[in-house]
């Protein structure tokens, strides 16, 4: 006969289930391989338009890409200079030094 302590029956069938308390869901989402029900979510279209949606998994709000092969030229050329990165401007200080430390060696006492 097989003998089985109840410790090992339930490693064999079920996964850890992790200990946290009831505020870890509002810091980060649940961690599940499944998820049982469907969640209500915000769909933000590409132009701008929202349609409250029912999602596997508890997200607040998707975003839709946008087609630029869809955008005017003028258009589609300003959403793919916003993308590309900024070009850092370099200053260039010409200052003009006039100190003369020769001036200021009357005020150092000598030891």
């Amino acid at each position: 006969m097989l003998r089985l302590s109840l410790p090992s029956i339930l490693n064999m069938n079920f996964q850890q289930i992790r200990c946290l308390n009831s505020m870890s869901a509002a810091i980060t989402r649940p961690h599940r391989n499944t998820y049982l029900r469907m969640y209500p979510t915000l769909l933000v279209n590409p132009d701008g338009s929202t349609i409250t949606i029912r999602y596997p998994e508890p997200r607040q709000i998707i975003k839709l890409p946008l087609n630029i092969w869809t955008l005017s030229e003028a258009e589609r050329k300003a959403r793919i200079d916003e993308r590309k990165p900024k070009k850092k401007v370099k200053i260039e200080d010409d200052i003009e030094d006039t100190y003369d430390s020769k001036k200021y060696l009357k005020y150092l006492k000598k030891k």
